[in-house]
């Protein structure tokens, strides 16, 4: 290892919305098949895809659900618990609990934890569906028996929040695959970049990371980064990640634990 390079951990996460992205910002997309489409190609194609990536790099990823998501591809859910990956919290709906009530964000917390465990996971970390939390967002979280949260940027390193009993895995829109690929019909307004441009970016900021110290949250959705070229990019990706000194890939839970003990 370089004497300027410290350890890093990274986490491989996929945010598998599927349809509910779509209707969690907008009802009327649920008589749409074609805006819905673009996220049943994720169920459908993307993530066997992702689920075979990881499996020939021997790498363990951390997928966060809506528990409507559970509900409609039970078998997906199945497929990644049968792979060894970790399963999230990442709302019922595709909500953002920042316009819910705490009665009502409380609901669907239950509910969709219930629905990712009636398939045999078990949940302790929580992403919000829109990296933004509520007043009682944190004490929700603890008092129904969760350890982390990934949702905040106001640090490259894990921490525990100073007044509850809950690890943060930090988050940044720079490992997000949707602010560089994702295309907005309504406006026309988001260029869809390329692979390379991408690459580019999370290799810099890697070695960044490694300068400083820290964690890694890769964070993509399987209708994004599961396309053909893109898969691609991200094989090639995690292969160079991988290969350099100090780097530790760990489900989001892992590292969460590691924080929680001390022994990160």
């Amino acid at each position: 290892m370089s004497p300027h390079s410290l350890s890093i951990d990274v986490v491989v996460s996929f945010d598998f919305d599927a349809e509910e992205v779509w209707i969690g910002e907008d009802p009327a997309n649920a008589d749409k098949p074609g805006v819905l489409s673009q996220g049943a190609y994720g169920a459908k194609v993307a993530v066997p895809l992702l689920l075979d990536l990881m499996h020939r790099l021997d790498l363990p990823a951390s997928f966060f659900v809506p528990g409507r998501v559970a509900e409609r591809y039970p078998h997906r859910i199945e497929e990644i618990l049968e792979g060894g990956h970790e399963i999230g919290h990442h709302g019922y709906t595709h909500t953002s609990p920042a316009s819910l009530r705490a009665e009502q964000e409380e609901a669907e917390l239950v509910r969709g934890r219930d629905a990712l465990m009636a398939l045999g996971a078990e949940v302790v970390g929580y992403r919000s569906p829109s990296w933004e939390l509520s007043a009682v967002t944190l004490d929700l979280l603890v008092a129904h028996g969760f350890s982390y949260s990934s949702n905040l940027m106001d640090d490259i390193r894990p921490y525990v929040h100073p007044d509850h009993d809950l690890v943060e895995l930090p988050v940044h829109w720079t490992f997000d695959d949707a602010p560089h690929f994702w295309f907005d019909l309504r406006s026309w307004n988001k260029t869809v970049r390329t692979s390379a441009e991408v690459r580019a970016l999370w290799e810099e900021e890697v070695e960044g990371m490694r300068r400083l110290g820290g964690l890694v949250m890769l964070t993509m959705h399987p209708q994004i980064i599961g396309r053909p070229g893109r898969l691609a990019m991200l094989e090639d990706f995690l292969t160079w990640a991988r290969s350099l000194a100090g780097v530790r890939f760990s489900t989001a839970r892992a590292v969460a634990d590691a924080t929680r003990n001390g022994t990160l």
